[in-house]
């Protein structure tokens, strides 16, 4: 007989309730408790979910004392840290909503409080459950492309500002950066295998979401809507990093890994003012490469699929931890992408290049 997996969730507001919607599609899961600052919250969410036996808290902590197998991490970014690390000197397994961290230094210790407890730290980058995402991996690490010197990603939205706890620096820390750039630092990144980062040089802007004729909350919005970044990595290699919530441009273009024999075009999926960014399916792809002499192009077939990428994630968490298999997406991986993340900040607010120094 399957063992019941008992979960539980830290956080109750909107991201929280897509995690609900999924564990409750797994036979054999049991969601045994939720926790959430906000008085009367969780009592709330756990009522209009149907939870029946599962019980609310205040304090985090408090769920923490139950027996869990693992709990999911549904809480504003600058909490992300506490919480994680919380969870795992319990003793618990940990799914924990991206981005990873607001600091390089808070994901330092969740990955050394990780490896110190023996448990799973997993961060939701649900994009990576694509079949196509793996098919641009293993694309660019197969050599077609040679040795690949450049790359481009980000993408950006016409109009796609959030708002809530999203627009204030003391919760979500950044902005556009971290809310839909880590999707697109993650799609390049994990198609290179993480590479280490070296420097990176960066700018951003907030002129959308402090202009009350683009955004309903602009006397509350401290964060950045744009932002560009060079970063320069180990082996001779660059990429570009380019993200925005809001612009006056229909895009900011493919992603693209230029290699010395090949090149490779990935175009973002859906159109409209939400779309642009790499927070989903994937849409068309071109390999620009020469045969016999000559230069071509071949069209890449896009992978039909009709997979709920947010199950998936779900899913695989729990199969991970009843089969006690290393994390799906682990947080050591991610903190590299964090520390980019982190300098491109650094180096906006200095105005000047930074290096990116990790243990």
């Amino acid at each position: 007989m399957t063992k019941t997996m008992r979960i539980g969730i830290i956080g109750s507001g909107g991201i929280a309730h897509a995690h609900i919607n999924q564990y409750k599609k797994l036979a054999d899961v049991e969601i045994v408790g939720v926790a959430d600052v906000v008085p009367g919250k969780a009592k709330q969410f756990v009522e209009a979910q149907g939870l029946g036996g599962a019980q609310p808290f205040e304090d985090h902590r408090k769920l923490l004392e139950l027996d869990l197998d693992g709990v999911s991490i549904c809480t504003p970014n600058v909490s992300h840290h506490q919480t994680t690390v919380d969870a795992l000197r319990a003793g618990k397994n940990v799914l924990l909503e991206k981005p990873m961290s607001v600091t390089l230094a808070e994901a330092i210790d969740m990955v050394e409080t990780q490896r110190e407890s023996g448990k799973m730290l997993t961060i939701g980058f649900q994009p990576r459950y694509d079949p196509n995402m793996k098919l641009v991996q293993d694309i660019v690490q197969s050599g077609k492309l040679g040795k690949v010197y450049y790359v481009e990603t980000g993408g950006g939205r016409r109009r796609g500002m959030p708002g809530g706890t999203f627009i204030r620096k003391e919760l979500a820390g950044a902005g556009a950066m971290a809310d839909i750039g880590c999707y697109s630092l993650d799609m390049a990144l994990n198609a290179m295998g993480y590479p280490k980062p070296l420097t990176v040089s960066a700018y951003t802007s907030n002129y959308f979401g402090t202009n009350p004729l683009y955004h309903p909350q602009a006397s509350q919005f401290e964060v950045e809507d744009f932002g560009v970044a060079l970063v320069r990595f180990e082996g001779d290699l660059v990429l570009q990093f380019k993200i925005s919530w809001a612009m006056h441009m229909d895009s900011l273009g493919s992603t693209m890994f230029l290699g010395s024999e090949g090149g490779l075009k990935v175009n973002p999926h859906g159109t409209g003012n939400w779309s642009g960014v790499w927070d989903g399916k994937v849409g068309n792809m071109t390999l620009f490469h020469d045969f016999m002499g000559q230069q071509t192009s071949t069209p890449v077939p896009v992978i039909e699929h009709q997979k709920d990428l947010f199950f998936e994630k779900v899913r695989d968490f729990v199969e991970a931890v009843r089969e006690d298999r290393p994390a799906p997406i682990p947080g050591d991986q991610i903190l590299i992408q964090q520390a980019i993340i982190d300098g491109v900040l650094r180096s906006a607010e200095s105005k000047r290049e930074v290096a990116i120094e990790l243990p």
